[in-house]
Protein backbone atom coordinates (compact mmCIF):
# COMPACT_ATOMS: atom_id res chain seq x y z
CA UNK A 1 0.00 0.00 0.00
CA UNK A 2 1.14 3.75 -0.91
CA UNK A 3 2.68 5.24 2.15
CA UNK A 4 3.18 2.16 4.29
CA UNK A 5 6.19 1.78 2.01
CA UNK A 6 9.52 3.61 3.12
CA UNK A 7 9.03 3.10 6.75
CA UNK A 8 10.53 1.23 9.34
CA UNK A 9 8.47 -1.21 11.62
CA UNK A 10 9.64 -0.58 14.65
CA UNK A 11 9.78 3.66 13.99
CA UNK A 12 6.82 4.11 12.02
CA UNK A 13 4.03 6.50 14.29
CA UNK A 14 0.91 5.00 15.32
CA UNK A 15 -0.56 7.39 12.63
CA UNK A 16 1.60 6.45 10.09
CA UNK A 17 0.70 2.46 10.75
CA UNK A 18 -2.63 3.45 10.75
CA UNK A 19 -2.79 5.90 7.84
CA UNK A 20 -0.83 4.16 4.97
CA UNK A 21 -2.43 6.01 2.19
CA UNK A 22 -2.43 10.42 2.64
CA UNK A 23 -4.75 10.83 -0.02
CA UNK A 24 -7.12 7.91 1.65
CA UNK A 25 -6.24 9.06 5.10
CA UNK A 26 -7.58 12.69 3.80
CA UNK A 27 -11.15 11.29 2.95
CA UNK A 28 -13.64 11.72 5.94
CA UNK A 29 -15.35 8.15 6.42
CA UNK A 30 -19.10 8.29 5.83
CA UNK A 31 -21.35 5.86 7.46
CA UNK A 32 -21.17 3.20 4.95
CA UNK A 33 -17.44 2.79 5.90
CA UNK A 34 -18.80 2.14 9.44
CA UNK A 35 -21.30 -0.19 8.54
CA UNK A 36 -18.76 -2.08 6.32
CA UNK A 37 -16.46 -2.11 9.45
CA UNK A 38 -19.44 -3.91 11.88
CA UNK A 39 -19.28 -6.48 9.03
CA UNK A 40 -23.63 -6.85 9.19
CA UNK A 41 -23.37 -9.94 6.81
CA UNK A 42 -21.39 -11.95 9.51
CA UNK A 43 -24.78 -10.75 11.30
CA UNK A 44 -26.02 -14.46 9.49
CA UNK A 45 -23.91 -16.22 12.02
CA UNK A 46 -26.74 -15.54 14.51
CA UNK A 47 -28.55 -18.44 13.22
CA UNK A 48 -26.65 -20.47 15.51
CA UNK A 49 -28.01 -18.45 18.71
CA UNK A 50 -31.75 -19.54 16.82
CA UNK A 51 -30.83 -23.27 16.56
CA UNK A 52 -31.33 -24.15 20.29
CA UNK A 53 -34.78 -22.36 20.98
CA UNK A 54 -36.24 -23.28 16.88
CA UNK A 55 -35.48 -26.97 17.97
CA UNK A 56 -37.16 -26.42 21.57
CA UNK A 57 -40.31 -24.70 20.10
CA UNK A 58 -40.29 -28.26 17.63
CA UNK A 59 -40.27 -30.07 20.46
CA UNK A 60 -43.05 -28.34 22.17
CA UNK A 61 -41.33 -25.58 24.54
CA UNK A 62 -42.83 -21.99 25.13
CA UNK A 63 -40.52 -19.90 23.25
CA UNK A 64 -40.67 -16.56 22.64
CA UNK A 65 -39.46 -15.09 19.17
CA UNK A 66 -39.39 -11.78 20.29
CA UNK A 67 -36.39 -13.32 22.93
CA UNK A 68 -34.65 -14.85 20.32
CA UNK A 69 -34.68 -11.79 18.03
CA UNK A 70 -32.89 -9.89 21.00
CA UNK A 71 -30.40 -12.42 21.62
CA UNK A 72 -29.48 -12.83 17.99
CA UNK A 73 -28.89 -8.75 18.03
CA UNK A 74 -27.01 -8.74 21.33
CA UNK A 75 -24.82 -11.09 19.74
CA UNK A 76 -24.57 -9.08 16.22
CA UNK A 77 -23.46 -6.14 18.33
CA UNK A 78 -21.04 -8.43 19.74
CA UNK A 79 -19.35 -9.71 17.78
CA UNK A 80 -19.44 -6.56 15.53
CA UNK A 81 -17.32 -4.61 17.96
CA UNK A 82 -14.61 -7.67 18.00
CA UNK A 83 -14.49 -7.44 14.64
CA UNK A 84 -13.54 -3.80 15.01
CA UNK A 85 -10.75 -4.73 17.80
CA UNK A 86 -9.90 -7.35 16.10
CA UNK A 87 -9.16 -5.06 12.53
CA UNK A 88 -7.33 -2.94 14.73
CA UNK A 89 -5.09 -5.39 15.98
CA UNK A 90 -4.57 -6.98 12.36
CA UNK A 91 -4.31 -3.60 10.82
CA UNK A 92 -0.87 -3.94 9.30
CA UNK A 93 -1.23 -7.61 8.40
CA UNK A 94 -4.27 -7.01 6.62
CA UNK A 95 -1.97 -4.78 4.24
CA UNK A 96 -0.82 -8.13 3.17
CA UNK A 97 -4.25 -9.85 1.87
CA UNK A 98 -5.92 -9.28 -1.47
CA UNK A 99 -9.09 -8.88 0.02
CA UNK A 100 -8.36 -7.70 3.11
CA UNK A 101 -6.19 -4.86 2.39
CA UNK A 102 -9.45 -2.49 1.60
CA UNK A 103 -11.04 -2.91 4.98
CA UNK A 104 -11.47 0.68 6.29
CA UNK A 105 -8.79 0.56 8.83
CA UNK A 106 -6.51 -1.00 7.09
CA UNK A 107 -7.22 1.56 4.03
CA UNK A 108 -6.75 4.30 6.32
CA UNK A 109 -10.27 5.72 5.86
CA UNK A 110 -11.11 5.12 9.47
CA UNK A 111 -8.81 6.18 12.11
CA UNK A 112 -7.79 3.98 14.94
CA UNK A 113 -9.18 6.22 17.22
CA UNK A 114 -12.69 6.43 15.79
CA UNK A 115 -12.68 2.57 15.15
CA UNK A 116 -12.25 2.43 19.36
CA UNK A 117 -14.99 5.06 19.83
CA UNK A 118 -17.21 2.79 17.09
CA UNK A 119 -16.66 -0.57 19.08
CA UNK A 120 -17.54 0.89 22.41
CA UNK A 121 -21.02 1.89 21.10
CA UNK A 122 -21.74 -1.16 19.75
CA UNK A 123 -20.48 -3.58 22.80
CA UNK A 124 -23.01 -0.83 24.91
CA UNK A 125 -25.54 -1.80 22.64
CA UNK A 126 -24.60 -4.88 23.13
CA UNK A 127 -25.27 -4.47 27.03
CA UNK A 128 -28.46 -2.04 26.06
CA UNK A 129 -30.30 -5.19 24.17
CA UNK A 130 -29.03 -7.74 26.93
CA UNK A 131 -30.97 -5.40 29.67
CA UNK A 132 -33.95 -5.57 27.54
CA UNK A 133 -33.99 -9.10 27.85
CA UNK A 134 -35.05 -8.59 31.64
CA UNK A 135 -37.99 -6.50 30.85
CA UNK A 136 -39.13 -8.96 27.94
CA UNK A 137 -38.07 -12.45 30.16
CA UNK A 138 -36.67 -12.68 33.51
CA UNK A 139 -33.34 -11.51 34.89
CA UNK A 140 -32.16 -14.97 35.12
CA UNK A 141 -32.35 -15.57 31.10
CA UNK A 142 -30.82 -11.76 31.14
CA UNK A 143 -28.02 -12.72 33.53
CA UNK A 144 -27.52 -15.92 31.38
CA UNK A 145 -27.89 -14.59 28.36
CA UNK A 146 -24.91 -11.65 29.99
CA UNK A 147 -22.95 -14.35 31.10
CA UNK A 148 -22.61 -16.11 27.34
CA UNK A 149 -22.27 -12.59 25.48
CA UNK A 150 -19.13 -11.85 28.58
CA UNK A 151 -17.71 -15.32 27.67
CA UNK A 152 -17.96 -15.10 24.08
CA UNK A 153 -16.33 -11.48 23.87
CA UNK A 154 -13.35 -12.41 26.33
CA UNK A 155 -12.94 -15.23 23.82
CA UNK A 156 -12.83 -13.46 20.75
CA UNK A 157 -10.52 -10.14 22.24
CA UNK A 158 -8.57 -13.53 23.97
CA UNK A 159 -8.34 -14.76 19.96
CA UNK A 160 -7.79 -11.69 18.66
CA UNK A 161 -4.61 -10.50 21.06
CA UNK A 162 -3.11 -13.57 20.93
CA UNK A 163 -4.84 -16.86 20.74
CA UNK A 164 -5.18 -17.06 16.89
CA UNK A 165 -1.48 -17.03 16.65
CA UNK A 166 -1.27 -20.90 18.82
CA UNK A 167 -1.30 -23.63 16.02
CA UNK A 168 -4.77 -25.56 16.78
CA UNK A 169 -6.15 -23.30 19.63
CA UNK A 170 -6.64 -20.53 17.25
CA UNK A 171 -9.80 -22.97 15.24
CA UNK A 172 -10.86 -24.53 18.84
CA UNK A 173 -11.38 -20.74 19.77
CA UNK A 174 -13.60 -20.01 17.20
CA UNK A 175 -15.64 -23.03 17.66
CA UNK A 176 -16.05 -22.30 20.90
CA UNK A 177 -17.46 -19.03 20.05
CA UNK A 178 -20.34 -20.43 17.97
CA UNK A 179 -20.82 -22.85 20.88
CA UNK A 180 -21.40 -19.74 23.31
CA UNK A 181 -23.59 -18.63 20.65
CA UNK A 182 -25.72 -21.47 20.83
CA UNK A 183 -25.52 -21.31 24.54
CA UNK A 184 -26.56 -17.75 24.39
CA UNK A 185 -29.55 -18.48 22.74
CA UNK A 186 -30.68 -21.60 24.52
CA UNK A 187 -30.11 -19.24 27.86
CA UNK A 188 -32.37 -16.52 26.85
CA UNK A 189 -35.46 -18.80 25.53
CA UNK A 190 -35.06 -21.02 28.64
CA UNK A 191 -34.31 -24.07 26.19
CA UNK A 192 -31.78 -26.90 27.61
CA UNK A 193 -29.20 -27.73 24.84
CA UNK A 194 -28.61 -31.00 24.07
CA UNK A 195 -25.51 -32.61 24.30
CA UNK A 196 -25.74 -33.74 20.34
CA UNK A 197 -26.32 -29.85 19.62
CA UNK A 198 -23.04 -28.30 21.08
CA UNK A 199 -20.98 -31.38 20.01
CA UNK A 200 -22.61 -30.78 16.70
CA UNK A 201 -22.03 -27.21 16.73
CA UNK A 202 -18.18 -27.44 17.74
CA UNK A 203 -17.47 -29.89 15.12
CA UNK A 204 -19.07 -27.99 12.15
CA UNK A 205 -17.41 -24.91 13.05
CA UNK A 206 -14.51 -26.32 13.96
CA UNK A 207 -14.38 -27.42 10.05
CA UNK A 208 -15.40 -24.08 8.80
CA UNK A 209 -12.53 -22.38 10.52
CA UNK A 210 -9.73 -25.16 8.99
CA UNK A 211 -11.68 -24.92 5.68
CA UNK A 212 -10.83 -21.32 5.80
CA UNK A 213 -7.16 -21.28 6.62
CA UNK A 214 -6.93 -23.94 3.60
CA UNK A 215 -8.86 -22.01 1.49
CA UNK A 216 -6.52 -19.03 2.12
CA UNK A 217 -3.86 -21.08 1.26
CA UNK A 218 -5.59 -22.17 -2.44
CA UNK A 219 -6.57 -18.68 -3.56
CA UNK A 220 -3.42 -16.86 -1.92
CA UNK A 221 0.03 -19.35 -1.86
CA UNK A 222 1.42 -20.83 1.00
CA UNK A 223 4.19 -18.00 1.14
CA UNK A 224 1.09 -15.35 0.98
CA UNK A 225 -1.35 -17.11 3.57
CA UNK A 226 1.37 -17.18 6.23
CA UNK A 227 2.15 -13.44 5.68
CA UNK A 228 -1.54 -12.45 5.70
CA UNK A 229 -2.13 -14.87 9.03
CA UNK A 230 0.68 -15.82 10.86
CA UNK A 231 -0.71 -19.06 12.40
CA UNK A 232 -0.62 -20.52 8.71
CA UNK A 233 3.19 -20.87 9.19
CA UNK A 234 2.29 -23.79 11.42
CA UNK A 235 0.27 -25.55 9.32
CA UNK A 236 0.85 -27.88 6.35
CA UNK A 237 -1.57 -28.07 3.30
CA UNK A 238 -1.42 -31.95 4.37
CA UNK A 239 -2.62 -31.31 7.55
CA UNK A 240 -5.29 -28.58 6.71
CA UNK A 241 -7.06 -30.94 4.26
CA UNK A 242 -6.56 -33.97 6.94
CA UNK A 243 -8.31 -31.74 9.46
CA UNK A 244 -10.82 -30.26 7.18
CA UNK A 245 -12.10 -33.50 6.22
CA UNK A 246 -11.56 -34.94 9.81
CA UNK A 247 -13.76 -32.56 11.20
CA UNK A 248 -16.50 -32.52 8.53
CA UNK A 249 -16.76 -36.31 9.11
CA UNK A 250 -17.37 -35.85 13.02
CA UNK A 251 -20.13 -33.44 12.05
CA UNK A 252 -21.60 -36.11 10.29
CA UNK A 253 -21.41 -38.38 12.62
CA UNK A 254 -22.74 -36.19 15.39
CA UNK A 255 -25.74 -35.09 13.28
CA UNK A 256 -26.43 -38.93 12.53
CA UNK A 257 -26.03 -40.02 16.34
CA UNK A 258 -28.69 -36.97 16.76
CA UNK A 259 -30.88 -38.84 14.12
CA UNK A 260 -30.95 -41.64 15.50
CA UNK A 261 -31.08 -40.67 19.21
CA UNK A 262 -35.08 -39.09 18.47
CA UNK A 263 -35.43 -42.89 16.25
CA UNK A 264 -38.71 -43.44 18.50
CA UNK A 265 -40.19 -40.05 17.77
CA UNK A 266 -39.66 -39.88 13.94
CA UNK A 267 -40.52 -43.44 13.56
CA UNK A 268 -42.75 -44.69 10.44
CA UNK A 269 -41.76 -47.82 9.31
CA UNK A 270 -37.60 -46.04 9.22
CA UNK A 271 -36.85 -42.99 10.83
CA UNK A 272 -37.87 -40.16 8.37
CA UNK A 273 -35.32 -37.58 10.21
CA UNK A 274 -33.06 -39.73 8.37
CA UNK A 275 -33.44 -37.82 5.19
CA UNK A 276 -32.13 -34.87 5.85
CA UNK A 277 -28.76 -36.52 6.13
CA UNK A 278 -28.94 -36.16 2.35
CA UNK A 279 -28.65 -32.71 2.01
CA UNK A 280 -26.49 -31.88 5.35
CA UNK A 281 -24.20 -34.48 3.40
CA UNK A 282 -24.11 -32.73 0.49
CA UNK A 283 -23.32 -29.17 1.56
CA UNK A 284 -20.65 -30.41 3.77
CA UNK A 285 -18.92 -32.25 0.74
CA UNK A 286 -19.57 -29.56 -1.66
CA UNK A 287 -17.58 -26.81 0.43
CA UNK A 288 -14.66 -29.38 0.98
CA UNK A 289 -14.57 -29.95 -3.04
CA UNK A 290 -14.88 -25.52 -3.74
CA UNK A 291 -12.25 -24.81 -1.31
CA UNK A 292 -9.99 -27.75 -2.72
CA UNK A 293 -10.57 -25.75 -5.92
CA UNK A 294 -9.33 -22.22 -4.79
CA UNK A 295 -13.15 -20.65 -5.37
CA UNK A 296 -13.62 -19.28 -1.98
CA UNK A 297 -10.80 -18.57 0.97
CA UNK A 298 -14.10 -19.12 3.39
CA UNK A 299 -16.43 -21.80 3.40
CA UNK A 300 -19.13 -19.34 4.89
CA UNK A 301 -18.92 -17.08 1.21
CA UNK A 302 -20.97 -20.21 -0.06
CA UNK A 303 -23.79 -19.44 2.25
CA UNK A 304 -24.36 -16.11 -0.21
CA UNK A 305 -22.80 -17.25 -3.30
CA UNK A 306 -23.04 -20.71 -4.16
CA UNK A 307 -26.41 -21.55 -5.46
CA UNK A 308 -26.30 -25.83 -5.02
CA UNK A 309 -25.21 -25.03 -1.51
CA UNK A 310 -27.90 -22.43 -0.70
CA UNK A 311 -30.34 -25.33 -2.08
CA UNK A 312 -29.02 -27.82 0.27
CA UNK A 313 -29.26 -25.79 2.67
CA UNK A 314 -33.04 -24.75 2.05
CA UNK A 315 -33.67 -28.64 1.77
CA UNK A 316 -32.02 -29.59 5.02
CA UNK A 317 -34.44 -26.70 6.79
CA UNK A 318 -37.25 -27.41 4.73
CA UNK A 319 -37.02 -31.42 5.57
CA UNK A 320 -36.64 -30.53 9.07
CA UNK A 321 -39.63 -28.21 9.74
CA UNK A 322 -41.64 -30.37 7.97
CA UNK A 323 -40.36 -33.71 9.36
CA UNK A 324 -40.64 -32.23 12.91
CA UNK A 325 -43.74 -30.68 13.10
Amino acid sequence: MAGSTGHDGAAATLDAVTEPDPAVALARPTWRHFVRLARPHQWAKGVFVAIGPAYGFAFGEDVSLAIVVLAIVAFGFASSGCYVVNDIKDREADRHHPRKRRRPIASGVISVRQALWFALALFASCVGVCLSVSLLASPTRAFWLGTCLALYVTNVLAYSLWLKHVVIVDVICLALGFVLRVLGGCAAAGVEPSTWLLNCTFFLSMFLAFGKRLGERRTMGDAEASRAREVQGDYTEALLRMVVVMTAVATLITYAGYVEDRAPEFDIGFNVLWLTMLPATFALLRCIVLVEQGRYDDPTELAVRDLPFQIAAALFGLLTVWIVL
